[in-house]
């Protein structure tokens, strides 16, 4: 009779195991100028810009617009 009690909380717990799954996902674009070589600009799931695999501490849409907005093309 007691165990019927932590039943929600069982569930709960089970739920929140399964969406905590790490997402690692990112995407990827290519920019480059007439000042440099091209290179590659990655969305990582924290959602940063990530160069040469640094993490720039930007979000990825701000990157991307102050790249272009300096007169970078950037895309696939």
């Amino acid at each position: 009779m007691n165990a019927i009690k932590f039943l929600p909380f069982l569930f709960f717990f089970i739920g929140f195991c399964f969406s905590c799954k790490k997402d690692d996902s990112h995407t990827c674009t290519t920019c480059s100028s007439s000042q440099t070589f091209e290179f590659e600009v990655c969305r990582e799931s924290n959602g940063n810009a990530y160069v040469n695999g640094e993490d720039t501490g930007t979000n990825y849409d701000v990157y991307i617009t102050g790249l272009e907005d300096a007169g970078a093309t950037c895309g696939n």
